[in-house]
C-alpha cells in the first residue's frame, strides 16, 4: 500500500514532469501563434494530443469508463480549457516565455488560496502572507503604472492563469468518482472542439512546415496533461502548486536558445519575488505535513 508520504512524493515527481513537458508545448505553441489565430492554436493543442490520449484511455481504462463521469464538471473544464489556452496562446503572440511565465505564477498562488473554499485545506496566516508577497511580485512584473506588460497580452495571462487554477481545483474533485483517462479525454475534445467552432469564422490553412511543430505539440501536450492530472490527483493542491515556478527556469533557457531574449532586471526581480513567496509555501507544508505525520 502506497503511504501518504509516497503519494506526495509521486505527486511531486509528477508535477516536475509536467512542468517541463507544458514548457517545450509553449514553446510550440508561441511558435504556431505568429501564423494562427489564438482560437485555432487552441484546438490544434487539443485535437494534436487527442489521438495519443485515446489510444492510451481504451488501452489502460476501456471505452465505459470515459462516460461514467460528472458531465456538469467536465464541461466546466472544457470551458475553462478554452479560455486558459486561447489566453495564453494570445499572450505568448507578443510576450517572451519567461516573461509570461513570471505573470503565470500567479496561478499557484490562486490556487493556494481556492484550496481553503472549494477542498478544505487548511492554509494559516503565515501562508496567507506568503500569498500576498506574491500578488506583490506579480505587479512589479506587469509594472502597472509604468511601461510594462500590463497590456491586453499581461491581461490574457491573468485571465489564463485564473481559468488554470479553477481547473486544477476541479480536478481534485472531479479525481474523487471519475478516472484520470476520463479527465484527459474530455478536457481535450472539449478543448478541441469548443476553440475549432470558434475559431471557424478565421481559420487560417495548416502550413505544412508546420507539421513537425504540431506533431511535438502532441506529444508534449498529452505526456503533460497525464503528468498533471496525476499530480492533482495524488497531491494536495498547496503542496504541488508551486512547483510550476520552475517553468521559470525552462521558460529562461527556450527564449534565450530559440528567440534570443533574456527577462529584464525587473521582470527577474518579480520573479523572484513570487518564486520565494511558493517556495515559502512549499516548505510551509512540508513542515506542517511532518507535524502532523511524525
Amino acid at each position: 500500500m502506497t503511504t501518504d508520504k509516497g503519494r506526495q512524493l509521486h505527486a511531486i515527481g509528477y508535477m516536475l514532469a509536467a512542468v517541463l513537458m507544458f514548457c517545450l508545448m509553449d514553446a510550440g505553441l508561441k511558435t504556431l501563434s505568429a501564423h494562427y489565430p489564438p482560437f485555432q492554436v487552441a484546438a490544434i493543442r487539443g485535437a494534436s494530443s487527442m489521438p495519443l490520449v485515446l489510444a492510451w484511455a481504451l488501452w489502460t481504462g476501456g471505452a465505459a469508463g470515459l462516460f461514467r463521469v460528472r458531465w456538469s464538471l467536465h464541461l466546466m473544464r472544457g470551458v475553462l480549457g478554452i479560455m486558459m489556452m486561447a489566453g495564453f496562446v494570445y499572450a505568448l503572440r507578443t510576450l517572451p516565455l519567461s516573461t509570461a511565465y513570471s505573470i503565470f505564477f500567479v496561478a499557484p498562488l490562486m490556487i493556494t488560496a481556492l484550496s481553503v473554499p472549494f477542498l478544505g485545506e487548511h492554509v494559516g496566516p503565515r501562508r496567507w502572507t506568503a500569498i500576498g508577497v506574491g500578488l506583490l511580485g506579480v505587479l512589479v512584473v506587469l509594472r502597472p503604472t509604468g511601461e510594462g506588460v500590463m497590456s491586453l497580452a499581461g491581461l490574457a495571462v491573468l485571465i489564463a492563469a485564473f481559468g488554470y487554477s479553477v481547473s486544477a481545483i476541479t480536478v481534485r474533485i472531479i479525481a474523487r468518482t471519475d478516472s484520470t483517462q476520463a479527465l484527459m479525454v474530455w478536457l481535450l475534445l472539449f478543448m478541441a472542439l469548443g476553440s475549432g467552432l470558434l475559431a471557424a469564422p478565421e481559420w487560417e490553412p495548416l502550413r505544412m512546415g508546420d507539421a513537425w511543430v504540431i506533431a511535438g505539440i502532441g506529444v508534449a501536450g498529452a505526456l503533460g496533461q497525464y503528468t498533471i492530472t496525476e499530480a492533482f490527483r495524488l497531491g494536495e493542491a498547496s503542496l504541488i502548486a508551486p512547483l510550476e515556478y520552475t517553468a521559470l527556469v525552462w521558460g529562461v533557457l527556450l527564449d534565450a536558445t530559440l528567440w534570443g531574449v533574456l527577462p529584464d532586471s525587473v521582470t527577474w526581480l518579480g520573479a523572484a519575488i513570487i518564486v520565494a513567496s511558493g517556495l515559502y509555501l512549499l516548505r510551509r507544508e512540508r513542515v506542517h505535513a511532518e507535524a502532523e505525520h511524525p
